[in-house]
């Protein structure tokens, strides 16, 4: 697994991930392209042998507390072996770095396992988007997770502020065996 900040020319090899991980609702190339080389975007690749195997993005304008998860998606003959926890992992430290305090998502309903994947890192659910995906009519399950909690979870030396351990903010840490996220 070898993990990098994702350039223009890993363009064709994510669009052909993104059309294969959603099908119905995948993003256009321009929308990509333009996530890519945003100053607010920040993406990495999960490159195997020269073959890219996920990627994800961050969204973080400069400056402010607050960031988005954009996407997390991994080939299918990939799955199971942790990439998409990296992955997200990569992300909220990157986050970190950039001083936010908190991460925001959206999440399929209908996507258990990447909704188990983000409780098990910290991320809480704070409501629902009615329809959100489509042209499936699935809702979104807003989630959000709280990046200082995070980091204390991660290195065991902080408490939330109701004075509570972060280890028990960072959810149940339910191995993560696959699935896209998004």
């Amino acid at each position: 697994m070898s993990i990098r900040r994702a350039t223009g020319d890993d363009l064709a090899a994510i669009m052909t991930l993104e059309r294969a991980s959603f099908p119905t609702d995948a993003w256009s190339e321009a929308m990509m392209r333009e996530e890519l080389v945003s100053p607010h975007g920040w993406y990495v690749v999960d490159d195997e042998a020269g073959r890219l195997v996920g990627y994800a993005g961050l969204r973080a304008v400069a400056g402010a507390k607050d960031a988005d998860i954009q996407t997390i998606a991994i080939a299918d003959v990939s799955r199971g072996r942790g990439r998409g926890r990296t992955l997200l992992r990569t992300l909220l430290e990157e986050a970190a770095r950039r001083e936010v305090a908190h991460v925001f998502l959206e999440v399929r309903a209908d996507n258990p396992v990447a909704q188990k994947l983000y409780a098990s890192e910290g991320f809480a659910e704070i409501g629902r988007k009615p329809r959100y995906y489509q042209p499936d009519d699935v809702d979104a399950v807003v989630m959000r997770l709280d990046v200082r909690a995070w980091r204390g979870a991660s290195t065991g030396s902080a408490s939330d502020a109701d004075g509570g351990s972060a280890s028990e903010d960072a959810g149940s840490g339910t191995a993560w065996d696959g699935g896209v996220c998004t």
